[in-house]
């Protein structure tokens, strides 16, 4: 391994480095520049395997509690055939266009946090009724769909975004919550619901 492939790799970890479980992400920043500084100090065009710094490089990056976390985010509509959404029932987007990090089921309707940070939630439905719906936490209302109907026969979209901190296991979802109706949620890509993580905790 080349000194330039060390110091590559080290600059990548300090870049990318999040801790998920145990440690800290101070503790790890600093056993990283520590390791850096003390590669930069070799005189070497190369390090040796059996080097104390490389050897402890290697430990913080292939350690459980170290990891690059990937992009998650997904986004899911109704595909081909509208759904009729009985009162109090989650909607299921059975469309996947994007799932990274597979925390969407399009068979429950539910993301599922895999890793705690600030997420970002958008929800598009198009309907031709009023329609209620709410974007839910853990079983919570974090933030509601309401799209208005004035005449027969015309459409409305409705549209809305909420940001909120999540903790890895949480639920979010959107439900009916059209008091006592059923409502009809329009297929084609016209309807969706997306989730992106924003950043880590």
């Amino acid at each position: 391994m080349t000194y330039l492939h060390v110091v590559m790799l080290i600059l990548h970890l300090l870049n990318n480095y999040h801790p998920v479980s145990g440690g800290t992400q101070l503790d790890t920043r600093t056993k990283l520049d520590s390791i850096k500084s003390l590669i930069y100090s070799n005189a070497k065009a190369t390090v040796t395997l059996d080097s104390t710094a490389l050897k402890e490089l290697v430990k913080l990056s292939t350690s459980g509690s170290s990891k690059v976390t990937r992009g998650i985010s997904f986004y899911a509509y109704v595909k081909a055939k509208r759904l009729t959404v009985g009162q109090g029932h989650t909607v299921k987007y059975y469309g996947i266009l994007t799932n990274d990090g597979n925390g969407y089921d399009d068979r429950t309707g539910v993301f599922v946090c895999p890793v705690a940070g600030t997420y970002m939630f958008v929800v598009d439905t198009l309907s031709n009724v009023e329609t209620w719906l709410a974007i839910k936490v853990n079983k919570q209302t974090v933030a509601t769909v309401y799209g208005a109907i004035h005449e027969k026969k015309r459409w409305g979209l409705s549209s809305r975004t909420v940001i909120v901190k999540l903790k890895r296991g949480d639920h979010v979802k959107v439900d009916n919550e059209g008091f006592g109706k059923s409502i009809e949620v329009y297929e084609s890509g016209h309807s969706g619901f997306a989730g992106t993580l924003l950043y880590l905790e």
